[in-house]
């Protein structure tokens, strides 16, 4: 499989929506481009989160442990979708697992680049964090029957 463009799949990602091409640029800069065959792991429920993935091409299983251990799907991610934005933002522990379903293309931005791009490029840096919360708050928007269901069934404080 081959890589992929950076500025291309940053493009297609909303959390870089509105970016400019030197905003694009200035990610591409620090973008890693991955390759993932079909059935392998791009990270691990449970283990320390150090990276965002933006899919190129190709789609990704997100799954979770169940309480007694079963493996329950989340859903599946394709092309411009991004997976662990908040791992630029603070290292920890993956809260699900993310499989590649058939061969993926996919960039990475590491933790480590980003915060040394925060020092040199902060206000592109400030856009990237704005569009990693614009695109939660659609999430949450998107899946509000679930969350209700969720606070539903929290105990009465």
């Amino acid at each position: 499989m081959a890589l992929v463009v950076p500025e291309t799949v940053l493009k297609a990602c909303p959390i870089f929506k509105g970016f400019t091409d030197t905003g694009i640029a200035i990610f591409a800069s620090i973008a890693v481009p991955r390759a993932f065959p079909k059935g392998s792991q791009l990270f691990a429920e449970g283990k320390m989160g150090e990276s965002l993935i933006i899919v190129g091409e190709g789609t990704v299983r997100l799954s979770a442990k169940s309480p007694t251990g079963e493996e329950i799907s989340l859903g599946d991610v394709g092309a411009g979708e991004p997976l662990g934005e908040l791992a630029l933002v603070q290292k920890g522990e993956r809260l699900c697992s993310a499989t590649a379903m058939t061969d993926v293309a996919a960039l990475e931005i590491r933790h480590a680049d980003f915060q040394k791009l925060l020092i040199q490029k902060p206000q592109a840096c400030v856009k990237l964090l704005m569009g990693i919360v614009a695109f939660f708050g659609q999430k949450a928007r998107d899946n509000r029957d679930m969350l209700r269901t969720l606070v539903g069934k929290a105990p009465a404080a």
